[in-house]
């Protein structure tokens, strides 16, 4: 355990829970690609900023082109999650992941197809290749630690 992790307590955990449903109609409601991107910019401010003693390489997304890191805690059977990014895009990208994943069994974690997930969202096709590489990394880095 790093020296960061020390600090993390349930709460933590805790503070960010998006209704999936409710990401769902307003990716659906936004018609033009400006416009998902602004709801992910504005999903991205909706999470809290990482304390700089947690941005540590242990807790470094691999695979992503911009700083990212994820830390996991599992409370009473289901599994939460707190992330952070350098990048204002991915840390809005990381919001839409945990809103599919924060508070959910490990089942419903192992069965969740981040491509189909995208693709409902509309947001398929339309990140940079590198950008959905590093979607991807950390898609597969939240259904490791289940």
């Amino acid at each position: 355990m790093s020296q960061g992790e020390n600090h993390l307590s349930q709460q933590h955990f805790l503070e960010f829970i998006a209704d999936p449903k409710s990401l769902l109609i307003a990716f659906e409601q936004a018609q033009h690609w400006q416009e998902k991107y602004r709801q992910i910019m504005l999903l991205g401010k909706s999470l809290a900023k990482m304390d700089d003693s947690l941005k540590v390489e242990q807790a470094q997304v691999q695979g992503c082109e911009s700083d990212a890191w994820l830390y996991h805690m599992p409370i009473d059977g289901k599994h939460y999650f707190i992330a952070d990014s350098d990048a204002r895009v991915v840390k809005g990208l990381i919001a839409l992941l945990l809103g599919a994943c924060q508070g959910q069994d490990s089942a419903t974690i192992a069965a969740f197809d981040p491509a189909a997930y995208f693709t409902e969202l509309g947001i398929a096709g339309q990140l940079s290749p590198s950008r959905t590489n590093g979607l991807y990394a950390l898609a597969n880095a939240i259904k490791a630690v289940v």
